[in-house]
């Protein structure tokens, strides 16, 4: 309503005209129905709050002739979440800083994102403007503006914040669920939420999202899944103050970085220019080698989590600060405990946030910088709360959970909290600007920045894990901060850091980032997650024993007291995919290439790719995890991990449980086609094989897809030693003959690798007539089989078929990547 009369009084206005004495006489009644009911904050700029009709008025400097009235940093963020890990739309969940410029035009004022990416630093005005007026800028609100004293303008901007600038509809749209609307009639600010500081400006708006399709995880959460209703913190902040020395990105240091254009680069220069991301450290002293500083960092952990749980990450989170002493700074990051009453999302402060989910997820760190410098203003690190719970789940399946609570080196409750003392350092790694290093496992846990696996070790035939995790930094983490952060007196900072990166080199500090590490098909071998060890071969020899044993005595012992039977079939499901990860780091070796971020100057940054010898190792490794006496589920395991359970259904346990063989009963020849699969999906990747083919062509030591697919194909014809095991071959061999078809249909694998699988495939098929058979099931599997094979329509019928496929139960968070 208060919005609708301030647009009817400036249509009145222009509608009848008034002599200038009338004029100003309207606009002192106008000012003075402006700020009725109005309480006034003051900040980083005025702000009149009407609680009752719910006016937020912002009050503007006087334009200058260019019409801008106000720059500042803009940022958004959620103050509630949805719950929903797939999703992502957690609560303390920061969006970018953007550059917020405000213009008045005419009666209107122009909320405006300007684009400081593309730039002509150092260049004359009129190049500058040249490289600014090339290039889109985003209006994102118009509001009628009231003229106010002096010159000033007071704008109601309730209707701007209500609006969905945090992008909610096109991330709830894009995770799987649809029809999602921002619902207007059910958005508004919050004028009682509205806070006002020095140097930023908070607010927040309550908005609604309707779809008449709500899909599964917003009806798993919703009271009501057609409508979810999010509270949206908007901040607006003051530019940085100048002084901020850039750090140039070097693809050696470990950063994260801010990507601009400057066309005022020289020609011998580069236009696509990063700068390095971190906060602002000053030196009291500068001139000396160890110094305070002026503005510490400070992280502070969310008084919402829990003890034990809170000193853990406090602990955790604070071994960073040894980096920081080491490159050169005294007491210049310490890690607190959240005051009681302080905003976590106060752009003022950097805080380690405790977020509950309806399903466990992925924890994240966030920078928030600023566009123009990469200048870290804040830091907010997201702990999803049920990444504990499932390092619970799996350390009692591997020790017991009679041993919780005892205090020993195998306490589950005891590693889980070592563990999350490793997950603060790696989180907080990344707000304070660091990249994963997903090589820090191949040298001695070389770095909190990559994923740890839970080291585990044997003891009297048992899984012991008196050794899962390490404590403190490693050598390139400490290395990470002194590049990043540390700057040599009386040295050029930049030349400097460059120097570091060469002497880490020459060092052999190992890094590798996401690009070579996530995919399948990823061909770095020293780039994995969750592996351990120099020798990810040895390792996965290793920790196939290790698998054994712990298989060979999971059981009831996994459960607490009272713990119903039932929840061993969740239980279960990383117990016997121990593996998965050390199967992925050997497979980096097949098809595998050596290489490293070079820079001119630097190493040569050759790739080289891993000898034959090694891939056929490997090889030999890996397809040792399709043996049909590593699939067989113990006899004994199959009717305890078939209990019944009569209440309501949890879709944490459903989307991690292995398919069964109807109701509760469970199918152990799923967990054989499980298990095969995880092996089978990273080893056929199309573009792993593409490169075999490429790697053998230039060098026949390697074992190029024709072979790969013939060692496949042997093992689903390979004689049983009985025929529980001949059941598990068989399930196997489908699973082989199925992933092989696939991978050759993939035009990824490229022509020679797809062709070379086709013939494998062909082949096997026209041999199965003339085979003999040790039994009838054999028979009937591989002629039925052959069958699929020549009949191509039923073959990518097959292929298609969601009941055909395998899934394997989620090991890494569940969330999106």
């Amino acid at each position: 309503m208060i919005r609708r009369a301030i647009i009817a009084g400036v249509l009145l206005t222009i509608a009848f005209p008034v002599t200038a004495e009338g004029r100003k006489a309207d606009d002192a009644v106008s000012k003075q129905g402006a700020l009725a009911g109005t309480e006034r904050l003051n900040g980083l700029l005025p702000v009149h709050v009407d609680r009752k009709a719910g006016r937020i008025l912002l009050s503007l400097p006087a334009p200058g002739a260019d019409g801008v009235s106000a720059r500042m940093l803009y940022v958004t963020a959620l103050r509630t979440g949805l719950g929903s890990a797939p999703i992502g739309l957690d609560r303390a969940q920061p969006g970018p800083a953007q550059l917020l410029v405000i213009r008045r035009l005419g009666r209107k004022v122009a909320f405006e994102l300007e684009n400081p990416r593309f730039r002509a630093t150092g260049a004359s005005a009129a190049e500058q403007a040249a490289a600014a007026d090339a290039f889109a800028t985003s209006t994102l609100w118009l509001g009628d503006v009231v003229d106010g004293p002096d010159g000033t303008l007071l704008v109601d901007i309730a209707p701007f914040l209500a609006r969905d600038t945090k992008g909610i509809t096109a991330q709830l749209n894009t995770s799987g669920e649809k029809g999602w609307k921002l619902v207007e009639a059910l958005s508004a600010a919050d004028p009682n939420s509205v806070r006002a500081f020095p140097l930023n400006l908070e607010f927040e708006a309550r908005q609604t999202y309707a779809s008449d399709t709500p899909g599964p995880e917003v009806r798993n959460i919703a009271p009501d899944p057609r409508q979810v209703t999010l509270v949206v913190r908007h901040s607006f902040i003051a530019l940085p103050e100048a002084g901020y020395v850039t750090r140039t990105f070097d693809p050696r240091g470990g950063s994260f970085a801010t990507q601009i254009l400057d066309f005022g680069a020289p020609l011998s220069g580069q236009i696509v220019q990063s700068l390095a991301n971190r906060f602002r450290l000053e030196r009291v002293d500068p001139g000396a080698p160890r110094s305070r500083v002026k503005k510490p960092i400070v992280f502070y952990i969310d008084n919402a989590a829990p003890e034990p749980i809170r000193t853990a990450l406090l602990e955790g989170a604070s071994w960073w600060k040894a980096a920081f002493e080491a490159a050169g700074f005294i007491d210049a990051y310490n890690v607190e405990i959240l005051p009681d009453g302080a905003d976590p999302l106060d752009m003022r402060y950097n805080v380690v946030n405790w977020v509950n989910r309806a399903t466990r997820g992925w924890s994240y760190g966030y920078a928030v910088t600023d566009p123009r410098t990469g200048e870290i203003l804040k830091g907010s690190v997201l702990l999803g709360s049920l990444r504990v719970r499932q390092d619970m789940l799996i350390y009692e399946g591997l020790v017991g959970a009679a041993r919780t609570g005892t205090g020993g080196p195998n306490d589950p409750a005891q590693v889980a909290l070592a563990r999350i003392r490793q997950l603060a350092a790696h989180e907080v790694g990344h707000a304070l600007g660091l990249l994963h290093n997903f090589a820090g496992s191949t040298q001695g846990r070389a770095s909190v920045m990559d994923y740890p696996a839970p080291r585990i070790g044997l003891m009297h035939g048992a899984p012991d894990l008196s050794d899962a995790y390490g404590v403190g930094l490693g050598a390139w983490d400490s290395y990470a901060i002194d590049w990043l952060y540390g700057d040599p007196i009386g040295m050029n900072p930049d030349a400097a850091a460059r120097a570091k990166a060469t002497a880490a080199e020459q060092r052999g500090l190992r890094f590798v980032s996401d690009e070579n590490s996530r995919s399948a098909s990823a061909s770095q071998p020293w780039g994995s997650l969750w592996d351990d060890g120099a020798d990810p071969v040895a390792e996965l020899t290793r920790m196939m024993t290790v698998r054994a044993a712990a298989v060979a005595r999971f059981g009831p012992e996994a459960l607490a007291p009272g713990e119903p039977v039932a929840a061993l079939r969740r239980k279960f499901v990383p117990i016997w995919l121990l593996h998965r990860y050390q199967v992925e780091a050997a497979t980096k070796l097949v098809g595998g290439a050596f290489s490293s971020y070079a820079v001119a100057g630097g190493s040569d940054g050759t790739a080289a790719p891993v000898d034959g010898a090694t891939q056929r190792h490997a090889l030999d490794a890996i397809l040792a995890t399709l043996a049909p006496s590593a699939l067989d589920v113990p006899e004994r395991l199959i009717p305890q991990l078939s209990a019944g359970w009569s209440g309501d259904s949890d879709r944490q346990t459903d989307i991690e449980v292995m398919r069964t063989a109807g109701s509760t009963v469970f199918d152990p020849l799923v967990a054989a086609q499980v298990a095969a699969d995880v092996t089978l999906r990273g080893l056929l990747a199309p573009e792993r094989l593409a490169r075999l083919a490429d790697q053998s062509r230039r060098d026949p030591a390697v074992p190029g897809p024709a072979l790969l697919a013939t060692r496949l194909v042997a093992i689903a014809d390979a004689p049983a030693t009985s025929a529980r095991l001949a059941a598990v071959r068989r399930v196997v061999g489908t699973r082989i003959i199925l992933n092989l078809a696939k991978a050759a249909a993939d035009p990824a694998s490229g022509s020679d690798a797809g062709n070379r699988l086709d013939q494998a495939l062909a082949d096997w098929a026209n041999r199965q007539q003339a085979r003999a058979f040790a039994n009838d099931d054999d028979r009937a599997w591989a002629l039925a089989t052959a069958r699929l094979l020549r009949d191509r329509e039923a073959l990518e019928a097959a292929l298609r078929d969601k009941d055909v496929a395998v899934t394997i139960p989620p090991g890494m968070p569940i969330g999106s990547d």
